[in-house]
This record gives structure tokens, sequence and C-alpha cells, in this order.
């Protein structure tokens, strides 16, 4: 399975495969009818005050990691459910940060990778 990282703001692509939008809060400016995704899986992302005390800042992003995989490992339910959604082929994890590299949707897919 090939599984990717996108921001909902790109451009839609035949690549994308299954489009699953990884955010616990809507992003802004997006209607839900254009957003082509399969299933928007708010449970999956990090747990409000994580996201909180994480606000994006890069020298937080190695703590946020380790907690945030910490989160994934005991909701195996919503990881279980995720692999489903995303079936065999290709998968794009969406989210809406502006940093594309210090981001939950990045981890996620790490974190998927090494249980496939």
């Amino acid at each position: 399975m090939k599984i990717q990282v996108k921001r909902i703001y790109e451009k839609k692509s035949p690549q994308d495969g299954v489009r699953v939008l990884v955010d616990r809060v809507w992003p802004r400016g997006v209607k839900k009818e254009a957003a082509g995704i399969a299933l928007w899986h708010k449970e999956i992302a990090p747990s409000a005050s994580l996201r909180k005390w994480f606000g994006h800042d890069p020298s937080r992003w190695t703590e946020f990691k380790k907690k945030y995989r910490q989160e994934l490992e005991s909701n195996e339910d919503e990881v279980e459910r995720l692999k489903e959604v995303m079936g065999n082929d290709c998968a794009t994890l969406l989210y809406g940060a502006r940093d594309e590299a210090h981001n939950h949707a990045v981890v996620l897919a790490e974190f998927l990778k090494e249980r496939m």
C-alpha cells in the first residue's frame, strides 16, 4: 500500500487514491462537497489538548511525535478503522496545517507504514 500526505487545499489528483481527512477540525474555506474525501476521520487526529500544546511549534516536534504515537497506540480501534477505509492500493491522508513537515499527518503516515 502506498500512503501519502497532502494539504487538503492542494488540487485533487487521480494519484491520491482514497482521500481521508485526518484533522479534528474541518479546514477553513473547504467545502465538504468539493473535498472529495472518503472519510473525515477526526477520531484519529491528536487530542485537543495535545494539538493545543504543540501549536505547530517545530521546537516541540520531537516530543509531539512521541506523544501522538502514544495516543495512536492506545487508539487501536480507530487505527484499524482507518486501515479498512484505506484499503490496499493508494491512500492520501489530508490535513489543513501550513507546515508540510511538522504536522500530525506525517506522524500518522509513518505509524501506519510501520504496521503494514
